[in-house]
């Protein structure tokens, strides 16, 4: 089974890189499932019905979202009645949609799971707790499961990896915008990089235009960030894994630059 999974998708310069490149790899390696982060896929800050309808027709089969889940309200009004949407599982119990989802493909079906971090994060539920309970329910039904740690610090998204090593297909990292190079396969089986990066705006400061943030930092005053302009760039990984046991063969890092 070959997964592709897309890092953090920035506004329409993101969504309509992953579209171009979403057809391409899926023909290259033969995609089975196309799983992609979309918390600021609407305007560089979460997600609408139209958004996640035109990332479907692109050809993602599930959306994982993070602490920009609720940025556009709007979400409240249909996460609960969209089975391909997925948020943070350790989120408090009472919120609306789910931290997990069973997708199914022509050729099987996979378990996704979200969850989020809580190291210079929101202080919200343990995400370590919340995979225990959701992945109870996951492997009655899939082997193969698909979890994305949206996470700033380094260390608690490598310790969810080994904590989860031999129980999940992979653990991968989003949130940071920036790809990092050190994808692996655990001792039992798991696959785990730090974060898969961005695919939006590459001359912007992780997908924002870049003179609003380079004020920000100057003036400490407050700014309404704007998608950044110009080349955007693609970062995913595609993995093959055995559905048979649920552990992965192989994990490769992809990154494009896209002129725009």
């Amino acid at each position: 089974m070959k997964i592709l999974f897309i890092g953090d998708i920035v506004g329409n310069p993101g969504r309509k890189a992953a579209k171009e490149m979403i057809a391409f790899i899926k023909k290259e390696h033969a995609i089975d499932f196309c799983i992609a982060n979309c918390e600021n896929a609407a305007g560089g800050s979460g997600i609408t019905y139209v958004v996640a309808q035109e990332l479907y027709k692109s050809g993602v089969d599930a959306i994982t979202m993070g602490n920009h889940t609720w940025s556009k309200r709007e979400i409240l009004n249909f996460i609960d009645c969209d089975p391909k949407i997925v948020r943070p599982a350790n989120y408090p119990q009472e919120l609306p949609g789910k931290g997990s989802a069973i997708i199914n493909g022509k050729n099987g079906k996979i378990g996704v799971l979200n969850l989020m971090g809580r190291v210079y994060m929101d202080s919200i539920d343990c995400p370590f707790k919340a995979a225990e309970k959701e992945l109870d329910y996951l492997k009655s039904f899939v082997k193969v499961v698909i979890v994305d740690m949206h996470a700033e610090a380094t260390s608690e998204k490598t310790a969810l990896a080994w904590y989860l090593d031999g129980r999940v297909s992979c653990v991968l990292g989003t949130h940071t915008h920036v790809q990092t190079a050190d994808e692996r396969i655990l001792p039992f089986g798991t696959a785990y990089i730090t974060d898969v990066g961005m695919t939006g705006p590459y001359e912007g400061i992780i997908g924002v235009d870049r003179e609003i943030i380079i004020n920000k930092f100057i003036t400490h005053m407050p700014a309404k960030f704007e998608v950044a302009k110009g080349s955007v760039q693609f970062n995913a990984v595609v993995m093959e894994i055995d559905e048979k046991t649920g552990k992965t063969i192989t994990i490769q890092r992809i990154s494009r630059i896209i002129d725009q």
